[in-house]
Order: structure tokens, then C-alpha cells, then sequence
């Protein structure tokens, strides 16, 4: 599997498009590492909830219920309180993490030094599965946002599975095509549309069914690699145009058909 996915990098000469590249493959998670502390870590976590989050993965869901049980059987749970690290850029790859409560943040730094995030990852998602494919370093920081339990899987258990089940491995490649498209759309996005483009994407993209993003502006500007106070700024301009109130719960959409062609003025 991972020759076939090697082609991918030939059409990136950039380093940062091949950091994107890398985080759309999986390869993200080995060994966990914390930034002070002590990290917790049991060896025995509730099977069932393991079972569940397994059975409902869009990628490991094709595991038969015998392949789901002894991947549960060979990890252990890690437990993150909100700002530890989980992986850093360069740590071996050695294991796939299933989220199992809290949230995960996949996140890197630009070449100008401003974090960049690039997803977080929920209750049931899985991160690693390229590290797992081709033994090779993470390309990418996580941490948990908020207090996180996750289950480590080790590599070696997680090929043994693929190899028996070829169902669950042709799922794995169908995710892995799907992240490498979605990293495509972030990389048009980037060099393609302005401040203001990412930023009505990402309102679109974040807004309930009420229209409203309950992000702060400073969390905003990190999404988009900008400056708070440039998102301020365009937040204001679309306020006094009508397309989005500012309010002490979040950003509500008040226009999101003119969000949608950029927050240009209408005409």
C-alpha cells in the first residue's frame, strides 16, 4: 500500500505542500509526548466504548467483529489533559490513535512562524494510519484542546489486521484518497483566495444550524494563518455591510450567499 501511495509527492516541491500532504495520508501519531508532566496512561479503559468507536470509524469500520476485538485487546489508553501534546513533527510513527472522548488538534507552524491548524479531530476519528503504512516520522504537531482519552494501537497490530482483512484495508485507501482531495481544496484555498475568501470559507464551514460560530476571533485568525487583528478588521467591514454580526457568543451569518462568493459588497 504505501508504494502505491509514493506517487502523491512527486508533485510536491514545496515543503509545506508536502507537510499538507503528509497530514492528508494519516501521518500524524507514535509515541505520545507531553510538555511537563507526567502523562497518564492505563492499561485497561472500557473495551465497549473501544468496540463502539471502532465499529462507527469510517475507516476500521469494515473490521470484522473478530478484528475489532483484538485491536481493542492490544492498545491502551492514553489519557491528554487540555494543552498536552500528543506527537510532535518528527516523532517516529509507530501507532494509530482512535479518539475516543474530547478533541485533538492537528496543527503546524508556517514559514513565517505562525501556527497553523489544520483539523481537530473528534470522538471517533482516527489519526496515524499513513504512520502505520510506511514506518515514517510525523509530519505534524496534535494536542488535545480539551481533556481527551484515546486508544494507541501498535503499528505491528494494526498491519496484522489489514493483512487479514483486505475490506478494512481497501476502506483505509479509500480514506486516505479522501483526505488528499480535502487537502487539495485547502491548498487551492491558500493560494488561490485572499484573507477574506478563507475566512467566509471557514465561517460557512463552522456555522450551526442557527448560523452561528462559536469560535473567538483569535482562534479565527489562527485557522486562516492571519492576524487577529486583520479578522477583526474584515469581521467589522461585513458587519457594517450586513453579512455577519459579531456577537458575544460568536460570529453569527446573517448572508451566507454573499459569504459564499467572498464577503464582496453587493452590489
Amino acid at each position: 500500500m504505501p508504494e502505491l501511495l509514493s506517487p502523491m509527492k512527486a508533485f510536491a516541491a514545496d515543503s509545506n505542500v508536502l507537510d499538507l500532504l503528509d497530514w492528508a495520508g494519516g501521518r500524524l501519531c507514535g509515541a505520545p509526548r507531553q510538555l511537563g508532566g507526567g502523562m497518564a496512561t492505563a492499561p485497561t479503559s472500557s473495551i465497549d466504548q473501544v468496540l463502539v468507536a471502532l465499529r462507527t470509524s469510517e475507516v476500521l469500520g469494515r473490521l470484522s467483529a473478530e478484528g475489532a476485538a483484538a485491536l481493542a485487546r492490544a492498545g491502551s489508553a492514553v489519557d491528554l489533559p487540555a494543552g498536552r501534546l500528543l506527537c510532535q513533527a518528527g516523532d517516529p510513527g509507530d501507532a494509530v490513535y482512535v479518539v475516543l472522548d474530547g478533541e485533538i488538534e492537528v496543527r503546524t507552524a508556517s514559514r513565517g512562524g505562525r501556527e497553523v491548524r489544520f483539523v481537530a479531530l473528534g470522538k471517533g476519528a482516527l489519526a496515524g494510519e499513513m504512520a502505520v503504512l510506511d514506518g515514517g516520522p510525523r509530519s505534524a504537531d496534535m494536542a488535545a484542546t480539551r481533556r481527551s482519552r484515546l486508544w494507541r494501537i501498535p503499528r505491528a497490530a494494526l498491519l496484522e489486521r489489514l493483512e487479514a482483512e483486505p475490506a478494512a484495508a481497501v476502506s483505509l485507501l479509500v480514506e486516505l484518497v479522501g483526505r488528499l482531495r480535502r487537502t487539495n481544496a485547502a491548498l487551492e484555498a491558500q493560494t488561490t483566495l485572499d484573507l477574506g475568501g478563507r475566512l467566509a470559507r471557514l465561517l460557512l464551514a463552522e456555522q450551526n444550524a442557527r448560523g452561528l460560530v462559536a469560535l473567538s476571533q483569535t482562534e479565527l485568525a489562527r485557522r486562516i494563518g492571519a492576524s487577529r487583528e486583520k479578522v477583526n478588521r474584515k469581521l467589522k467591514e461585513w458587519s457594517a455591510d450586513g453579512q455577519v454580526a459579531v456577537t458575544t457568543a460568536g460570529i453569527r451569518v446573517l448572508a451566507p450567499e454573499r459569504l459564499a462568493g467572498g464577503g464582496s459588497a453587493a452590489s
